[in-house]
């Protein structure tokens, strides 16, 4: 096989489509983050609304970067190769490291040069995206396809303008798939990244109202998930893997030339599923059924909601041609990131960290795992920030839930007393309600309440930093 890595040639053609012999030096990967730079890497010098790249080129050359791609001209006494000029005669960089290379915008080279690498590898790309579930979908789907295929996914959550061009760039020959989460903050920019990425096959989880603030409504931000499967290529090539319990999901089926397989707990859905017990931290049971194909699994994926997890990446591992053992191995790894983790307080209670971010599903979700538990059941919610015109409903529908679920609620923030009216509304009493303003009075009022036998949910958005909650809370290891 002929070895095919990313070289400064390329780099050099997607920018200028000029292709010079001289330049054959690897480029092994690239950060937007000095503090992430190795020997051989690129440094994207990226213009930032609090920090600018471009102050730290010097210290990603010091971890040794060879290449950093900046925007505005650099006082710094190192070989520059201006590429807004157009490609010098001659070959005077020739295995010049560490080089600056200057062009218009820093940002837009470096999508430009993850286009054109993307078209240069032969391998199945396969697009996730959805307003809840996305990252473990990630997580869940490439454990299964890595039991027959190198695969690379987006790390973290590097799933948005930046992150998923970063991601490409660290693909190579090697690898036969690739699974990349795609994150919407406004319209159009799945179709933006799906233009990047070409993927194959789209999955969509569902369909909510995180970031309502910025992309709209939810019809709007159905339009915009919308976007990666009508960017499918066509059957038998294409395949969108949609939500059928979803009806703006199921609905998608109307706008890709892409076959569709639908997944879901309906028995009209191409793989579904049904008897799906919750086992606590155990994890869920369920049987699958395909075609006359019926299974038994117990998957170690917390809360029943993961029911829709596992049909997503079981209906990857089918469309990609896994066999059933390499599909149940991949749920069964046990390496996935997922966000919920528990922990035990200093006082010994069990604490259902789930402080990643918070939206009205993803809460509901997280609540429905505190009913599966045993002992008091101690529900600390924060604000669920960004989701514009749904905030008052959707703070008052977790306020009705948690009436049927919490002993006892604790609420930080000021959307937190909608949360808590609801639930004083819905019969939870007085006493068993505690409405507190941020999380260092969660974390002196808590302190000493939580006992052995409790189980605290802990969950809010990122910006109410509930996560300082637990590491205040938790036990020294």
């Amino acid at each position: 096989m002929r070895s095919i890595m990313l070289i400064l040639a390329d780099l050099i053609q997607a920018i200028t489509n000029e292709r010079p012999a001289w330049a054959t030096q690897a480029i092994k990967g690239a950060v937007v983050d000095s503090r992430q730079s190795t020997p051989g890497t690129l440094f994207i010098a990226l213009p930032g609304e609090h920090v600018d790249g471009h102050d730290f080129v010097r210290d990603a050359f010091e971890l040794g970067a060879n290449y950093a791609l900046v925007q505005r001209d650099m006082q710094l006494d190192f070989p520059k190769l201006d590429l807004r000029k157009g490609l010098p005669s001659g070959d005077d960089f020739a295995h010049t490291t560490p080089l600056i290379i200057l062009v218009d915008d820093s940002l837009a080279a470096l999508q430009e040069v993850a286009r054109f690498w993307r078209r240069k590898l032969d391998l199945r790309v396969i697009g996730i995206t959805g307003s809840v579930g996305k990252s473990t979908t990630k997580e869940v789907v490439a454990s299964v396809l890595n039991q027959k295929y190198a695969t690379l996914k987006n790390v973290g959550n590097l799933n948005n303008e930046i992150g998923l061009p970063l991601t490409i760039l660290h693909l190579n020959e090697k690898h036969q798939c690739a699974v990349l989460e795609m994150g919407l903050y406004v319209p159009g920019e799945i179709a933006f990244l799906s233009e990047i990425a070409q993927p194959h096959v789209g999955v969509i989880t569902n369909v909510g109202v995180v970031h309502a603030e910025r992309a709209g409504s939810q019809e709007e931000i159905a339009g915009g998930k919308a976007e990666l499967v009508q960017a499918l290529p066509a059957s038998p090539e294409g395949v969108a893997i949609l939500n059928y319990d979803d009806p703006w999901v199921l609905a998608m089926a109307e706008k890709t030339k892409a076959r569709v397989f639908f997944y879901g707990l309906s028995e009209k859905a191409d793989l579904w599923a049904d008897n799906v017990e919750g086992l606590g931290l155990e994890g869920i049971r369920l049987c699958l059924h395909y075609g006359k194909e019926k299974l038994f699994l117990k998957v170690p994926l917390i809360g029943r909601h993961s029911v829709h997890t596992v049909l997503r990446a079981v209906a990857v591992g089918l469309v990609e041609n896994l066999t059933w053992q390499e599909i149940i191995n991949g749920l069964r790894a046990g390496n996935m990131q997922l966000r919920l983790v528990a922990v035990r307080s200093k006082s010994g209670a069990l604490l259902l960290d789930d402080t990643y971010n918070a939206s009205p599903q993803s809460m509901m979700a997280a609540l429905n795992l505190l009913d599966e538990m045993s002992g008091r059941k101690v529900a600390v919610l924060g604000d669920m920030l960004e989701l514009g015109q749904y905030e008052q409903a959707g703070h008052q529908k977790i306020g009705l839930r948690v009436a049927e679920v919490a002993d006892l609620l604790v609420t930080v923030g000021e959307l937190g007393k909608i949360i808590a009216h609801a639930a004083r509304s819905a019969d939870l009493p007085e006493e068993q309600i505690i409405i507190l303003e941020n999380s260092d009075q969660a974390i002196a009022y808590l302190e000493n309440r939580l006992h052995e036998d409790d189980i605290a949910l802990i969950k809010g958005s990122r910006g109410m930093r509930m996560d300082r909650i637990v590491t205040s809370l938790e036990a020294q290891r």
